[in-house]
């Protein structure tokens, strides 16, 4: 199909059309190939990469660093998506000129489209400040993983009025201060329809109910690829693991009983040629 690249713009225009948008999140080269091919509008390069690919046990001891090198990855793979590189944890809450200095190696090295940061009201002056600097910035409130401890756990926000009306103004916060869009985490449907109704700017929900402008899964929750624990709102569309399991076992047992190479998949030489070696 014919494709051109997606930018801010293009998601803004899809929400005015009332067109959902896609989201998918990747970690690398191959991933990011087939979620392009698939005609995913948005590629989160996540932070949950910490946890899905390297192994950590939560996403805050991930560093720009390696942010950085998953992002490479991924931008060499997608050519159409928009691609948004997810702030580490501290890499952009010490101060202003941290936040502009660590958003722009997302799009300098990772060549990355966007970033995306966590936090409503609070960090209303940083989202400013990055976009000030040209940089688009898609926000993240609800369930904040790298402030999960302050949250009390992986659990839904916003269901008492009080809390509901604070992720409403943070949502209303983050427009005001110029980003592009807002992810919105495990928070009641109801809550997250109002404030879809109430924003110019599109809502993607991971967590959040249909009534979302758009909707992000992390893939290796989609594909079955992670085990330690799956969110109520994840949607499991294959188990790839199990399908993967199966193929590494049938290839260790194939090598130990001798089934594998054959020589279907080996190279010869002449026997002339072997003839004429002295060994």
């Amino acid at each position: 199909m014919d494709r051109k690249k997606i930018t801010p713009v293009d998601i803004q225009t899809m929400k005015n059309e009332g067109k959902k948008i896609t989201m998918l999140t990747a970690y690398d080269y191959p991933m990011a190939l087939l979620e392009d091919r698939a005609g995913i509008d948005i590629i989160l390069v996540g932070d949950s990469g910490g946890m899905t690919v390297l192994g950590y046990d939560n996403t805050l001891p991930v560093t720009m660093d390696e942010m950085i090198q998953l992002t490479k990855a991924v931008t060499r793979g997608a050519k159409y998506a928009l691609i948004i590189g997810d702030m580490p944890f501290m890499s952009y809450n010490t101060s202003e000129r941290d936040a502009i200095i660590n958003a722009g190696r997302f799009m300098k090295e990772g060549k990355a489209d966007a970033v995306k940061l966590e936090g409503g009201a609070s960090v209303k002056e940083i989202v400013r400040a990055i976009v000030r600097a040209g940089i688009p910035v898609m926000g993240h409130i609800g369930l904040t993983p790298q402030t999960i401890s302050m949250l009390g756990g992986f659990k839904v926000q916003g269901k008492d009025a009080q809390a509901a009306q604070k992720i409403i103004d943070d949502a209303l916060s983050l427009e005001d201060a110029g980003a592009f869009a807002v992810l919105l985490e495990a928070i009641p449907a109801p809550i997250a329809k109002r404030i879809t109704e109430r924003l110019k700017i599109p809502t993607v929900g991971i967590g959040g109910g249909i009534h979302c402008d758009g909707q992000v899964l992390v893939v290796h929750d989609m594909l079955g690829l992670f085990d330690r624990f799956t969110p109520k709102f994840a949607k499991r569309y294959v188990n790839l693991s199990e399908l993967m399991l199966k193929a590494f076992e049938a290839y260790r047992e194939d090598v130990l009983k001798g089934a594998f190479p054959t020589d279907q998949h080996s190279f010869h030489i002449d026997e002339k040629e072997l003839s004429k070696m002295k060994g």
